[in-house]
C-alpha cells in the first residue's frame, strides 16, 4: 500500500487554520500556532506541515 506524503504550505502568519482541505475526507478545524523559534507547525490530524516563509528552506 503506497501513501500519500502530507501536504507541506508556505504561510506568513504565526496562527493557522486546518481542516484536512474541506473535503469529505477532512477533519475539524482546527487552529494551530507556530513557534517562533522552530519555523513549523505539523496539524495533528493530516500530519499537513506549515513552514512560516521566513523558515522555507530552512527546515
Amino acid at each position: 500500500m503506497t501513501l500519500n506524503a502530507p501536504e507541506t504550505r508556505i504561510v506568513n502568519t504565526n496562527r493557522v487554520a486546518c481542516d484536512g482541505g474541506g473535503s469529505a475526507s477532512g477533519h475539524p478545524r482546527v487552529w494551530l500556532q507556530i513557534p517562533a523559534d522552530k519555523g513549523w507547525v505539523e496539524c495533528g490530524y493530516c500530519d499537513c506541515k506549515f513552514i512560516h516563509e521566513d523558515f522555507e528552506g530552512k527546515v
